[in-house]
């Protein structure tokens, strides 16, 4: 191939300046080599991972994102959930004592009308011991919340009365209570029965 150029090239020079053959020598040096091939095939096989990490990267990204997102419900219905078993909790604390107060009240309806019988020297003595009984069980019930709803000489008032009568009463003014027919009580701030009252008309 030497001898080739050599005859091509009118340099008689053994080492050929011409710029014929200089061209060939630049041609030959520029096609592609097998070891270029090798070489940008191991870039490519290197530059494959970077790309499979940041797949892999965005992936566990989105999968934190997720998880925070959960985490985040999952505390949110676990605070709403502990919020209304307390309330719960201090409403059944509250409120323990009104079924049995309920059922306590028509036994002071009872005793109250035994009190209002006019004594006599054989029941005196029973009376007072109705009186005491009565008494202390007004006064276990006011230790956990229960009090006597007030009616008589008040504005009637449709929350905490039940008129059953009306009854026009000289020198007073319509829409007053002018009798209390049967006592209404209230457990703290919760009607546990109407007054049951006679409303002037």
């Amino acid at each position: 191939m030497e001898d080739k150029k050599k005859e091509n090239c009118e340099c008689e020079e053994e080492v050929c300046t011409c710029d014929k053959h200089q061209d060939e020598v630049k041609e030959e040096h520029d096609k592609p080599h097998p070891h270029d091939e090798h070489d940008k095939h191991k870039e490519m096989k290197h530059k494959k991972p970077e790309i499979h990490e940041k797949e892999l990267i965005d992936s566990l990204k989105k999968e934190i994102d997720k998880l925070k997102n959960d985490y985040a419900k999952a505390y949110a219905d676990t605070e709403n959930m502990r919020k209304r078993l307390q309330s719960e909790f201090e409403q059944a604390k509250k409120y323990r004592i009104q079924s049995f107060a309920l059922d306590v009240l028509p036994a002071i309806d009872n005793l109250e009308r035994a009190l209002q019988t006019p004594p006599t020297e054989e029941t005196e003595g029973y009376r007072k011991g109705v009186e005491m009984i009565y008494n202390q069980l007004l006064d276990a019930l006011h230790k956990e919340g229960v009090e006597e709803i007030e009616a008589n000489g008040l504005p009637f008032d449709a929350n905490f009365h039940q008129a059953l009568m009306a009854e026009h009463v000289e020198g007073i003014e319509p829409g007053m209570v002018v009798e209390v027919l049967q006592k209404g009580y209230k457990l703290k701030d919760r009607i546990l029965r109407a007054s049951m009252v006679k409303v002037s008309d």
